[in-house]
């Protein structure tokens, strides 16, 4: 598929591979991917990439779509996706593009109520601060915003003495 094999086929005897353009060790396939070894590392104890099997001679190869997979982690990521969110995506690779689609529609309303929480908080922030008036000088014993967030309870903005 297009996000990448997750394992090996079976042309690979014993599961051992020659080093070729299409198999990678962990370095160079961190390196395609724009990622860390340890992120590698990480998504494989994730379960999001497969750890190849370690062969006599040492060294794991790693098929090289094993780098798109990477990426579309990457991806994913900076859309908001979470790792748990990105390993269901990666199981409806092979499904429908409703699901999928489902999947983003539900990503889109959970992100439009987390940016609903962050404009409250950027307007009691910006009140907050609208309470020092100019009071910038004063100590910090006498700072409306210390008070606000020493109070017990909900932080509500005292009113501005300007």
């Amino acid at each position: 598929g297009v996000i990448g094999s997750a394992g090996w086929g079976p042309g690979d005897p014993g599961g051992e591979r020659v080093m070729s353009d299409r198999a990678l060790t962990i370095g160079r396939l961190a390196r395609r991917a724009d990622v860390n070894v340890e992120t590698i590392r990480y998504y494989q104890r994730r379960g999001l990439v497969s750890e190849p099997p370690r062969p006599a001679y040492g060294y794991r190869y790693y098929p090289f779509e094993t780098v798109n997979r990477v990426r579309f982690i990457k991806r994913a990521q900076r859309l908001g996706f979470t790792l748990r969110e990105i390993g269901e995506l990666l199981k409806l690779s092979d499904g429908h593009c409703a699901d999928v689609h489902s999947l983003a529609e539900n990503k889109c309303r959970r992100i439009r109520a987390q940016l609903r929480e962050l404009e409250a908080l950027h307007e009691s922030l910006q009140r907050l601060g609208r309470c020092c008036g100019d009071a910038h000088d004063a100590p910090t014993t006498r700072c409306p915003i210390i008070d606000a967030l020493m109070a017990p309870g909900e932080v509500a903005a005292p009113h501005a003495t300007k």
